[in-house]
């Protein structure tokens, strides 16, 4: 505990949840976990946590969440201070964050993968928070524990000495302290794997060094160092050399790993004596980053194919002062990344005074409902915003950050809104400009981007991060009535005429493509949702399926699967979406229920000229 702090001020727990399996996360750790009024965590730009996954089981749901979500991992930054002037800048703002819920007189649980002052980010808040409030550690599992055990070998015996060592340091400084010690674990993999292999080679320790991918976590994988794919090395692994003594004791029989996850001893999945799950990584996400999922792991190939999948684990960034920064989140060449095209914004305090110049303002999609429908790369925006402006049921939806300025609006002054979003973002305010489903999508992005277009707004930045559609949601729920070739049509009036509606209509129904139909009523155009219908019937036939989708994803979730002949506009409101399927969409009633679908094919004798 800090002696400096008031005690009307939170306290700061660094929270270590252990290697990844969510068994292994302590008692304690759990209940602070549960009864937190703030929970922050660390991730790269993508948004993904895995310290927040293993959490998860036991989040009540109740709390401000935090992300704190590095500006620059290994791309390269217009920063004055180079790569780490930009990370001590972003450790500043982040503290000043978790300090404002702190004098607030909130409990702040700051989650950390394995042990929180283990070369773990929570350590850069801990040295800046510490003299000003209360803080504890709660330790947890190390990840050298957890390498151990997967591959049932102790590491040191009587009175051999462990060395812990980093992989970023160079290949000269790496084998002279390898030679010196009984037993090595080298952490930070990942790029600097080759390296650290050439290191262990002149130690003389190459034999005896054993692999170990995402210890305790479904894609865990074991193998001896001299087997794996340099290019396949994600930043979560580590490399172990055992004592001499210790290496005495037998191993288990071939392909069995004690305590490693259930298939982990699976043959079919070693490549010489390398072994490993296949079924995707530590928390789900990165087969969607390009890494391991499915039986197919392209880093289980021999090393002549030397296809790089990715250098991370799709999660958090561990960090060591100058031991190499934050993990890398990708790789890959990212035009939005390089110098001159992209410059990496410093972000300052908390009160919007951001160093580096002016703020942002970033549109995003929240999806269709709630939590669940949110990309984790809006969330991320959503949690560092300043400001929030919207419509505001919409902002209603955002779970509250006492941090946060809220600026809610009527759903008919769009160009208003815009500007004001633009005019704090140039006065160094990070605003997060939100709309419900897809912000590009009869939405808030075309709004901001017009009023951006305004030379006075030239210099502030926009971003738009895409969202889960209504229609998507609505399609998905009944199966896949927009599978083919469809059309989106907003029935509202109110900046287009109604003969501009009609004849929209018109040509879509001409076209036979499907329609996802927005806005299709209010109380002051009442009649449209019939006069619209009246207008299909023209092309369609009457039994052609229409599928009425209101609140999807939400508590009022209905949706109904009807015909264009029997459609009846009472039964659509303002927050129904309409998809009126074409020619070749069917209805298939199934064991499990009721789908619509349109085929992605049309038979050459149901083939239209339009």
């Amino acid at each position: 505990m800090s002696e400096h702090a008031s005690s009307a001020t939170g306290t700061l727990y660094g929270v270590g949840l252990g290697p990844g399996d969510p068994e292994l996360t302590t008692i304690k750790a759990a209940r602070l976990v549960r009864d937190a009024d703030v929970i922050a965590y660390h991730s790269a730009r993508h948004g993904r946590s895995i310290a927040r996954r293993i959490a998860e089981p036991h989040m009540s749901g109740a709390a401000i969440e935090e992300a704190l979500v590095y500006p620059v991992t290994t791309e390269t930054t217009d920063h004055p201070g180079g790569y780490r002037g930009a990370i001590d800048a972003f450790y500043a703002e982040a503290a000043e964050r978790l300090a404002a819920h702190l004098e607030a007189g909130r409990d702040v649980v700051l989650l950390a993968e394995g042990d929180p002052l283990f070369y773990g980010s929570y350590m850069h808040m801990h040295k800046r928070l510490a003299g000003r409030f209360r803080t504890e550690v709660v330790p947890g599992v190390t990840s050298i524990s957890a390498a151990s055990a997967a591959l049932g070998q102790p590491l040191v015996e009587r009175d051999e000495v462990l060395t812990v060592l980093p992989g970023t340091l160079p290949r000269e400084e790496l084998a002279r302290r390898l030679a010196a010690t009984d037993s090595a674990a080298i952490m930070k993999l990942g790029r600097t794997f080759g390296t650290v292999r050439d290191a262990l080679d002149d130690a003389g320790t190459l034999d005896r060094a054993r692999y170990v991918e995402r210890a305790t976590m479904d894609g865990q994988r074991t193998g001896d160092v001299s087997d794996v794919d340099a290019d396949s090395v994600p930043y979560f692994a580590i490399a172990l050399v055992p004592g001499e003594v210790a290496a005495s004791v037998p191993g288990p029989p071939s392909g069995e790993i004690p305590g490693a996850p259930t298939g982990a001893g699976d043959p079919r999945t070693r490549s010489g004596a390398f072994a490993g799950r296949t079924d995707g990584s530590a928390n789900g996400d990165l087969a969607s980053d390009g890494g391991a999922g499915g039986d197919r792991d392209p880093r289980l190939r021999s090393r002549a194919v030397g296809a790089r999948t990715d250098s991370s684990a799709s999660g958090d960034l561990p960090d060591g002062t100058g031991l190499g920064g934050p993990a890398p989140a990708s790789t890959a060449d990212d035009p939005r990344l390089r110098s001159g095209s992209f410059t990496t914004r410093t972000q300052g305090s908390s009160n919007g005074d951001h160093a580096g110049g002016p703020g942002e303002v970033v549109v995003v999609g929240t999806g269709p409902a709630g939590r669940d429908w949110l990309t984790p790369q809006v969330a991320a925006a959503l949690s560092v915003a300043d400001d929030l402006v919207g419509y505001g049921p919409y902002l209603d939806r955002i779970p509250p950050n006492p941090r946060q300025t809220r600026h809610a609006s009527d759903n008919r002054v769009e160009a208003e809104r815009a500007a004001h979003a633009l005019d704090m973002a140039a006065s160094g305010r990070r605003v997060a400009v939100v709309s419900a489903g897809d912000p590009g999508v009869f939405a808030m992005a075309a709004a901001v981007l017009e009023v951006a277009a305004e030379p006075k707004y030239r210099d502030v930045p926009v971003r738009v991060l895409p969202g889960l559609s209504a229609a998507q949601a609505v399609s998905a729920s009944v199966g896949a009535p927009l599978g083919h070739d469809h059309a989106m049509i907003s029935l509202s009036d109110r900046l287009k005429p109604w003969d501009v509606v009609e004849a929209r209509l018109e040509a879509v129904a001409a076209a036979d493509l499907a329609i996802a139909i927005y806005n299709p009523r209010s109380r002051a155009r009442p009649w449209q949702v019939g006069a619209a219908r009246d207008v299909l019937l023209r092309h369609r036939a009457p039994e052609t399926p229409v599928v009425l989708g209101r609140d999807v994803g939400g508590a009022g979730e209905r949706v109904t699967i009807t015909t264009l002949g029997d459609l009846d506009p009472e039964q659509v409101d303002m927050r129904t979406l309409v998809i009126v399927g074409s020619s070749t969409t069917r209805v298939v009633e199934r064991g499990d229920g009721t789908s619509v679908f349109t085929p992605r094919h049309y038979r050459r004798d149901e083939a239209r000229s339009s």
